[in-house]
């Protein structure tokens, strides 16, 4: 009878701890570095880093009792990527989440031992960082953001949203290895659809309000913002500049719609840090990067900023308004 009780009670006990306790080793506090790409202040990089974090906790891992989370906020600026690369890597983590490609290639500096998980990198083969999706091969893996194809749909949906554009200015980072892939799918896209596409850079703000500037003393032109860091960090600019110019444009965020931008489509960035913190939760538990397969995402949103419609004279088709994942009034 008493080992009936004392077996009884071992199964309540292990009812009622959490599921998610598979992952605490109180004998052991693990190390997280997280490299971010956006502003310590910026509200959408404050949004991504929470939903990493509440997912790590459903899965057992809490800031400051069985894991310590050190944090370092790029900016967009590679001089401050290599810095804090280095200086994540020298408090020797467990692992490491890199926000994006971006700061991939500063960590890869820093080290070819510790596993990195990305989030929003869009061709991690071309850039080098694993040698395939299904076996990434090396302390690299994570969650891509689109194909390249998919840059086409920009300039479809830019057309649907405004049929009169027949010009596209599109802002995008040199220095982004992604950006060429983008280019290239937009060009290959553009003469079927009469637009006629041209290169605009996104390094610094002088750049992009002159740039759109000139672009904006042209008729018929709209603009298309490719994703990167510098388009997250200098959003409210190009936003701004826009409007001001009257120039319908489609951005790669739903950030960017409910920050007055005209229309966006994207796949779901918060998806993409929950997803990867179960990739760091694998990790810490034994699992190896080169086996993680990098996967692509599962979620994508169309955002329809109605207001900034109205305020440009666009009526926007039905049809698209249908198949609107989010509608701004």
């Amino acid at each position: 009878m008493m080992r009936r009780r004392q077996f009884l009670a071992g199964i309540a006990s292990t009812v009622a701890w959490p599921l998610a306790a598979r992952a605490q080793q109180p004998d052991r506090v693990r190390r997280i570095g997280v490299l971010m790409n956006l502003a310590a202040d910026d509200r959408e990089g404050r949004a991504r880093l929470a939903a990493f974090q509440q997912e790590l906790q459903q899965l057992g891992w809490i800031d400051g009792r069985n894991t310590r989370i050190d944090i370092r906020w790029g900016a967009g600026d590679d001089e401050r990527y290599r810095t804090y690369a280095a200086e994540l890597v020298a408090l020797a983590p467990d692992v490491v989440l890199a926000a994006a490609g971006s700061t991939i290639p500063a960590l890869l500096r820093a080290t070819r031992t510790v596993p990195i998980v990305f989030a929003q990198t869009p061709d991690p083969v071309g850039a080098g960082f694993v040698e395939s999706l299904a076996h990434p091969g090396g302390n690299v893996t994570g969650f891509t953001t689109f194909e390249y194809s998919m840059s086409g749909k920009y300039l479809e949906l830019l057309k649907e949203i405004a049929p009169r554009v027949t010009r596209a200015a599109v802002l995008r980072d040199a220095a982004d290895p992604a950006g060429i892939g983008q280019w290239a799918a937009l060009q290959s896209m553009a003469p079927s659809l009469g637009v006629e596409v041209i290169l605009v850079g996104l390094r610094d703000t002088g750049e992009i309000d002159r740039a759109i500037a000139a672009f904006a003393r042209g008729s018929n032109g709209g603009l298309i913002v490719t994703g990167s860091a510098p388009a997250a960090v200098y959003r409210e600019l190009i936003i701004a500049s826009a409007a001001r110019h009257r120039l319908p444009a489609i951005y790669p965020y739903p950030f960017f719609a409910s920050s007055g931008g005209l229309i966006s489509y994207e796949p779901d960035t918060l998806d993409q840090y929950r997803r990867a913190a179960s990739y760091v939760d694998r990790i810490l538990n034994g699992e190896k990067p080169a086996d993680l397969p990098v996967q692509a995402p599962t979620k994508y949103a169309l955002v329809i900023n109605l207001k900034t419609a109205k305020a440009l004279g666009l009526e926007i088709p039905p049809m698209l308004l249908a198949r609107a994942d989010e509608v701004i009034d």
